[in-house]
């Protein structure tokens, strides 16, 4: 991802829903609508969430060190799940107490005009912010549909901001319709039930949100078409004559690690062998220019053990691919 568009979209976020929050409050004071409430709640806490994926980018940034000679790439996931977890307790469990307080004890809304000129403002400042994080993320998602790329990213900030905002759009719609159906009927349930349908959606995007960033967590590998272009650059036809087993993995959005065995040709000397595996080194890096830590290990490549499968006892590697010339 670019990091540029992701901080871009991240700043556009917050500045919105800073100044949604306070909006959202004021009308709350002076309408005591519980939906107001739940959504001001919901903008501060979308406020820390971005603070939380920018202070996650800026840590992630540190240099590598003996202790964690990797870096710190993962520091960005870590951060992007701590959002999830302020999404589901800050924001949707305090809404649905919320909305059950207002079902059981309803009161007719205030000063009608607040919460509905402040929901508009917001759903002008949500659009405006959706809008920001839609546009840095075209250039990434390609031909993907919008669920795949949400499932697939290996940056989270973009992914996150997407769902948060989306999420707001829709939970300002709800208050809208809360707000509205109370003031039609003069029954204040309806303002319970729009914060409560608030509160479950708010719970169902941050657990998609922990699910996903769990898998990044976890260390997940190269997409489909970085794998290819690996597998492409690392046999020359001449001393590398194919992969025995690959893996991948990230060490972050932007840093990823190649491990490979790799089939040489038996009668090559020590020196030609070295020389290849720099030559595939650079390959791999002009490919896949995340491809930053690459271990290549040279082996001889037998028909007989790879009929064998894998071994469970060896580093993980998966099917074999014969070699070109053996």
């Amino acid at each position: 991802m670019s990091a540029s568009g992701g901080t871009k979209a991240i700043v556009a976020a917050l500045a919105a829903n800073l100044a949604i929050a306070v909006a959202k409050f004021v009308a709350f004071l002076f309408s005591g609508s519980s939906s107001m409430l739940a959504e001001s709640v919901h903008s501060l806490a979308d406020s820390g969430n971005q603070a939380l994926l920018l202070l996650g980018g800026k840590k992630a940034q540190r240099e590598a060190t003996p202790q964690h000679p990797f870096g710190y790439g993962r520091e960005r996931y870590i951060y992007a799940f701590l959002v999830s977890i302020v999404l589901f307790s800050v924001g949707g469990m305090f809404a649905i107490y919320e909305g059950y307080e207002k079902i059981k004890h309803p009161h007719e809304i205030d000063h009608w005009y607040w919460p509905v000129g402040v929901l508009v403002f917001a759903i002008i400042a949500e659009t405006f912010s959706f809008r920001t994080a839609i546009k840095e993320s075209n250039p990434l998602r390609g031909q993907k549909s919008w669920k795949e790329f949400v499932r697939h990213a290996k940056a989270p900030e973009l992914p996150v901001v997407l769902l948060e905002d989306l999420g707001a759009l829709v939970g300002l719609i709800l208050a809208l319709g809360g707000v509205g159906l109370a003031l039609l009927t003069g029954d204040g349930v309806w303002d319970g039930i729009g914060t409560l349908c608030i509160g479950v959606l708010l719970i169902v995007i941050a657990l998609v949100l922990a699910v996903e960033t769990k898998s990044l967590l976890l260390g997940e590998a190269a997409g489909i078409e970085d794998v290819q272009k690996i597998e492409a650059s690392v046999v020359d036809g001449a001393t590398v004559t194919g992969i025995i087993h690959m893996r991948t993995l990230h060490l972050g959005p932007e840093e990823l690690l190649v491990a490979a065995k790799i089939a040489v040709r038996h009668d090559g000397t020590a020196t030609e062998i070295a020389t290849a595996i720099d030559a595939a080194e650079a390959r791999i890096r002009q490919a896949v220019p995340i491809a930053r830590v690459i271990y290549l290990e040279p082996d001889i490549y037998s028909e007989a053990e790879a009929a064998k499968g894998p071994d469970p006892q060896a580093t993980p590697g998966g099917p074999a691919h014969p070699p070109a010339d053996h």
